[in-house]
């Protein structure tokens, strides 16, 4: 495992971009942390990183949101918090997204965890302060 200190959100994108080389050979991220870690401004920081230009923004009630890079990849962003069940994401077609060889970036992975590949990123955000975290990056745990 390994940790990278935020201690403020002006450190942001210099994490992203540690964490962007982190990402070869994967393209299932999952984000953990507890409501209001930064999971959502952490992904804005990593998709500017990757090159998207359009506004980033949780999927909460959308579920999924699309994004380009400036190389016109798709990058996929899911919000599963407010699923009851795995069967939910299956019916939006998750696994066919999971299964794309596109990254997908995946917030409150947990809800999903049945339909998850084994072969995935796992970033851990905790709250250290009132703008600072630590981010733990490790291969599949939950």
């Amino acid at each position: 495992m390994r940790t990278i200190s935020i201690p403020s959100l002006a450190d942001l994108p210099a994490a992203a971009a540690q964490v962007r080389a982190a990402l070869e050979g994967h393209t299932i991220i999952c984000f953990k942390g507890e409501m209001g870690a930064g999971k959502t401004t952490f992904i804005k920081a990593l998709c500017r990183e990757l090159g998207v230009a359009e506004e980033v923004s949780s999927p909460t009630f959308a579920l999924i949101n699309e994004y380009r890079t400036a190389a016109d990849v798709p990058v996929y962003h899911f919000d599963f918090y407010r699923l009851d069940e795995p069967a939910e994401a299956e019916r939006i077609g998750a696994s066919e997204y999971f299964d794309s060889g596109y990254l997908c970036l995946i917030e409150w992975p947990a809800r999903v965890a049945p339909l998850l590949p084994d072969h995935r990123l796992t970033l851990t955000l905790t709250v250290t302060g009132p703008a600072s975290r630590e981010l733990a990056i490790d291969n599949y745990e939950f």
